[in-house]
């Protein structure tokens, strides 16, 4: 304070300006991911043209590339160079805390359109929309999964991740690391097992994803879904492994809480899913199919 009161008088200090806000090294990758980015989405354009993968492929690899070094950095700037302030880390919570309401606004797209064509099936003024569906919900020829069987199942484990995560945060806050570790590892194993019996229930689904706004609204909101889930994994291994090498402690472990608040998010989209989807959207037709 008295160096900020010397310089605002006129003075010169001999240490410069105590500030707790963290200044950037100049850094090659916003630039790098920007050119990644439009490689990857004029790749993606380019094969839905049927010109090819490659484009594609290369957008990819240097998306991830980028990202690679780019959280690598930041890792550094936190662990090594202990950038990462309180006030530093009050501008990351709100990135995240943003970051994951924009995350709900878009599952909230996929949530409108199931319920306005569930709840709407058959009104008289929406001609194509009663040709569609027969004007019953769920559509002719569409047979629901039975939602107290595998998508049971699939709810119990995510509910479960959700305690190992939390049981990890406290383990940390504790300072006791190969404890936090362990449940990573659980919840980290127990995220590859949703994903695996997503893709067995994909396999095994009674229709496919163009055959009505069912069976669109289903893969849509669940398969995006199931992406998340991918991503959260692989965000609690990156903890897992970040947590063997001592990098969080009890007092500043965010990336650690980054990664369990999107985790919780997608257990809460699930409940949702489960719930409008699978048990109420199926309107009991999978009592007679099964």
């Amino acid at each position: 304070m008295a160096d900020i009161k010397a310089h605002a008088a006129g003075g010169v200090p001999t240490e410069g300006i105590p500030q707790p806000y963290h200044l950037v090294n100049p850094s090659p990758w916003p630039l790098l991911s920007s050119f990644s980015a439009g490689l990857l989405a004029v790749g993606a354009v380019m094969q839905f043209h049927g010109h090819g993968w490659y484009l594609l492929a290369a957008g990819l690899t240097a998306v991830l590339g980028c990202m690679f070094g780019w959280w690598r950095d930041i890792i550094k700037e936190s662990v090594v160079e202990k950038a990462h302030s309180p006030v530093v880390k009050i501008g990351l919570r709100y990135g995240m805390s943003l970051f994951i309401a924009s995350e709900v606004m878009f599952f909230a797209a996929f949530f409108w359109a199931f319920f306005d064509a569930s709840l709407f099936y058959g009104e008289a003024i929406q001609y194509s929309r009663v040709e569609a569906t027969g004007g019953v919900w769920p559509p002719h020829g569409i047979t629901p999964f039975n939602p107290f069987d595998l998508p049971f199942l699939m709810t119990v484990i995510l509910l479960l991740s959700g305690t190992t995560v939390t049981w990890a945060h406290h383990a940390i806050i504790e300072n006791k690391m190969p404890e936090a570790a362990r449940a990573l590892g659980i919840t980290v194993l127990l995220g590859i097992v949703f994903s695996g019996f997503q893709m067995y229930e994909y396999s095994h689904a009674a229709f496919g994803f163009g055959e009505n706004v069912y069976s669109s609204a289903f893969f849509m909101a669940t398969g995006f879904h199931g992406f998340h889930v991918f991503v959260g994994t692989v965000f609690l291994a990156v903890c897992y492994f970040r947590t063997k090498k001592g990098h969080f402690t009890p007092q500043s472990h965010f990336g650690f809480e980054a990664a369990a608040w999107y985790w919780h998010f997608v257990d809460v989209v699930w409940l949702f899913l489960f719930i409008s989807i699978y048990w109420w959207g199926a309107g009991g037709k999978w009592v007679a199919a099964h």
